[in-house]
């Protein structure tokens, strides 16, 4: 009985699986190349919201793990009293600032009043480089659509300070700036003056535990470790 021998042509399994690694590798590096650009942009907004950070809020938020804020006020019912008769009376005030931002967590809008103190700050610039990245870091932090923190601001507004955040001046911000005291003052100024919060202090009760809002992404000094040194190059 004769048996038919059939040749296989010889198969290079190790050239085929070089070049399908090479192709996985060579094929994804657009993918990976945006992945990367993704994320320098994401860090560098993160940069950029960290330049207009206000201590005394970064201490308040991060010191009270368990949500919650029972801060001893030393504010006379008097100095309450002020702080009713107008908008501009409260803020001029150190502790009637303090204590409408915490009114502000408890309604989840303290972006409203950071973005106001932000604008302060910014205003008191006077270094040119100085003006360029607080403008940034601003727009990053509360402007720009998706921002962190972003404010509400009709579409023109937003547009105006879109075209003119490469060259800011000091008064980029002054018509959102405006626009979000309008808000405060008409809306959540009404509402805190008939507030626990406020009333307590006005009749000289003791003050009452605070619960505040937790945000779903926060900064942390851990996270940023790596970015330190960039932060303080800027201040």
């Amino acid at each position: 009985m004769e048996t038919s021998l059939i040749f296989f042509p010889k198969l290079n399994m190790c050239e085929s699986k070089e070049k399908t690694f090479f192709k996985l590798i060579h094929g994804s590096g657009k993918e990976e190349t945006s992945k990367e650009a993704k994320i320098r942009a994401k860090e560098k907004r993160n940069r950029l919201s960290l330049l207009v950070q206000k201590p005394e809020f970064h201490e308040e938020t991060h010191s009270n793990r368990s949500g919650h804020l029972a801060k001893e006020t030393r504010v006379s019912p008097e100095e309450a009293v002020i702080w009713g008769e107008s908008f501009d009376k409260l803020l001029s005030h150190k502790d009637g600032l303090e204590t409408f931002t915490r009114f502000l967590k408890t309604e989840f809008s303290e972006e409203n009043i950071e973005f106001w103190i932000a604008c302060e700050d910014f205003k008191k610039s006077k270094d040119p480089q100085q003006i360029i990245l607080k403008a940034k870091a601003i727009y990053e932090k509360f402007i720009r659509n998706d921002a962190p923190q972003e404010v509400n601001l009709d579409f023109h507004t937003k547009e105006i300070i879109t075209k003119s955040i490469t060259q800011p001046t000091l008064h980029s911000f002054d018509a959102a700036q405006s626009r979000v005291y309008q808000l405060m003052e008409q809306d959540s100024y009404t509402r805190f003056l008939k507030s626990d919060i406020y009333l307590d202090l006005r009749e000289g009760r003791p003050q009452r535990p605070t619960n505040l809002r937790r945000r779903s992404r926060s900064f942390t000094c851990t996270e940023f470790q790596d970015v330190k040194s960039d932060v303080a190059i800027w201040l």
